[in-house]
């Protein structure tokens, strides 16, 4: 008996631990939007309504430019900023504020970028014990959680962008890999590091895609889990063990700024693309790049980076890409998709094209974003757009809950939403971020302004949320 009593003490103290591990980790924001980009926070509760740069402030932290999402784990805030031609990676004690150390890096020569981008763009990502950060001139670098030593560097090829956006890709961890999307317009890819080496366990090739900063989600369905990635015109599952391409559904639009929402088997995808869908990318290009406006490019116009799909699509050899030449040279043949908007669930776990066979619904001009991607939240698919123009649809069937209504701050919305106890956070570029009921009639409960620029999509864990700023990063909690 006494064997037995203390048999079961030793397993009631095993599944406390277990349970209470569980719970820390379930309660962390460890990658872009936290649990797998959801932007919902479970755990959380008593997250403050009202807040601002003097009302429920915990701390307050000056830590330089950058518009990376702040990451929370394990107890610590993971920001990074540039300052002074150096990349940092700083990490902050979540309740007090306290500095407990910070990774430099040097930037070196910094290819051009486009307001509102920064070069401190992407959200860094953490296992628990490692974190993973990845800056264009740098690389992807594995630093320890708890010291801030550096583990590892891995090189990654410099993005180019012809229209200069510059990098803003973020990492995730699945098992034990480091997933990466890479959408530019010279060379896309998606590559999984070994989170201990930094090695290359596998890359494939996205040759059909334009730029674009869709972050991979996972999608557990059929008895499988698949990195899902949102692309030009086409949203695809891809084997986290071999990167093989497993499903793909041809029904998203030319750029895709956005990254989908996963609940249960379903997948949910909020873009829109400027134009109508025959606005293909020369459009684009001959608004943008066509310096002299003369309704032709020439190499000149372009960076050297781009000269050999240049030459691809000079068809006759004059030294002007015009018309269709535009697209042939830039534009993949089997992805000549333009513009428009959609908001659409798919189903995952998918074998070839599903497009026929996997789109549970699509729905057109219902103000979707452009930037700020959609939330999934009380069984209903939340977006919002510039002006603050916001829509609701049932997750299940895509029924209308409203369209089209403000939600009181007009501007730029480039931070996705997120939520937490009953609450919708909607963050806009302006400074203001708007607390919303989670019911079916946007109703405002408070609007708050953290005082500068907010681009940055902000982090929930432990009834605190952590904003940062062009600038500084805030904790606000009510306790």
């Amino acid at each position: 008996m006494g064997r037995l009593w203390k048999s079961l003490l030793v397993f009631v103290s095993i599944t406390s631990l277990v349970v209470a591990c569980r719970s820390t980790q379930a309660d962390d924001w460890r990658q872009f939007r936290g649990p797998n980009a959801s932007g919902v926070s479970r755990d959380s509760d008593k997250l403050p309504v009202k807040f601002s740069t003097k009302e429920n402030v915990r701390w307050k932290k000056e830590i330089g430019e950058g518009i990376a999402c702040p990451i929370v784990v394990n107890g610590r805030v993971i920001a990074t900023t540039f300052v002074d031609g150096e990349f940092i990676v700083l990490c902050f004690d979540a309740k007090t504020g306290e500095e407990y150390w910070r990774h430099a890096e040097d930037a070196g020569k910094l290819p051009a970028l486009t307001l509102p981008n920064t070069q401190a763009s992407s959200t860094p990502a953490s296992d628990g014990d490692l974190v993973f950060a990845y800056f264009s001139t740098v690389g992807m670098i594995a630093l320890d959680l708890k010291t801030g030593d550096k583990k590892w560097k891995a090189p990654i090829q410099l993005p180019f962008y012809l229209l200069s956006w510059g990098a803003a890709h973020s990492p995730i961890v699945f098992g034990d890999t480091v997933i990466f999307n890479q959408d530019d317009d010279l060379q896309p890819f998606l590559v999984a590091l070994d989170k201990y080496t930094g090695d290359v366990r596998w890359r494939t090739e996205r040759k059909e895609m334009l730029a674009g900063y869709a972050v991979p989600v996972l999608c557990k369905a059929n008895g499988r889990t698949d990195i899902v990635v949102a692309g030009s015109g086409k949203l695809k599952g891809y084997d986290p063990e071999s990167g093989k391409e497993l499903w793909t559904c041809n029904t998203l639009l030319r750029t895709i700024m956005t990254t989908p929402a996963v609940q249960g088997d379903k997948i949910f995808v909020s873009v829109q693309s400027y134009g109508d869908t025959d606005r293909v990318l020369k459009y684009a290009l001959l608004q943008w790049k066509d310096t002299n406006q003369d309704g032709k490019l020439e190499k000149s116009e372009l960076e050297k980076a781009f000269w050999k799909k240049f030459d691809k699509g000079d068809l006759n050899k004059d030294k002007f890409l015009v018309d269709d030449e535009i697209d042939i040279a830039f534009q993949a043949p089997t992805n000549m998709v333009g513009g428009g908007n959609s908001i659409q669930a798919v189903r995952g776990g998918g074998r070839g094209d599903v497009t026929k066979t996997h789109v549970v619904w699509n729905i057109d001009n219902k103000a979707p974003s452009n930037i700020a991607s959609p939330l999934v939240f009380d069984d209903k698919v939340f977006v919002v757009k510039k002006g603050g123009i916001s829509a609701s649809f049932r997750a299940e069937d895509g029924a209308e809950v409203w369209t089209k209504k403000r939600i009181r701050n007009f501007g730029n919305y480039y931070a996705s939403p997120i939520a937490g106890d009953g609450k919708i956070y909607v963050t806009g570029e302006n400074g203001y971020i708007v607390v919303l009921d989670k019911g079916d009639q946007a109703k405002v409960l408070a609007k708050n302004d953290v005082g500068e620029s907010a681009i940055a999509t902000p982090a929930i864990a432990d009834g605190c949320i952590y904003v940062r700023t062009l600038n500084n990063l805030y904790c606000f909690s009510i306790e």
